[in-house]
């Protein structure tokens, strides 16, 4: 049975937050389940959110919503085990919407992740994620 992978002991750096304000921008709203808070991004050719498990997973979907004007049209998720380097795992291509997304990810047992977001609808390349979700089980 597959759920949120994302606990308490999960690690999470983003690759820019706008303004530095993380305090109402910051990574933290990226999980928190909350529909008025959001990570946002500085602006940049491409963004970028890491996350380290505290145990191996398998993934079967990643869910995100964007904020519509601030997706990128393509994103691409890597993972890895323990110190090996990242490597591709599939890559996604989101709709300029504001609705929840959900995007098949074929079987893949690790304990890192990087989801990076491409090619941003907004012309500074900043984007905009009320949540992200990784979907799957424990190994």
């Amino acid at each position: 049975m597959t759920h949120s992978l994302v606990c308490p002991e999960t690690t999470c750096r983003v690759s820019s937050v706008l303004n530095r304000n993380t305090r109402q921008f910051g990574k933290k709203h990226l999980f928190d389940q909350d529909e008025e808070t959001c990570w946002n991004s500085d602006q940049g050719p491409s963004q970028w959110v890491i996350l380290e498990f505290p145990q191996r997973i398998r993934v079967s979907d990643l869910k995100i919503q964007f904020q519509g004007g601030f997706s990128s049209r393509r994103g691409c998720l890597e993972g890895s085990q323990g110190s090996e380097a990242l490597r591709k795992i599939v890559d996604f291509y989101p709709e300029d919407n504001n609705l929840l997304q959900t995007f098949p990810v074929p079987a893949a047992e690790v304990d890192r992740l990087k989801v990076t977001f491409e090619d941003a609808n907004d012309f500074f390349g900043r984007v905009v994620i009320y949540h992200l979700r990784v979907l799957g089980e424990k190994v």
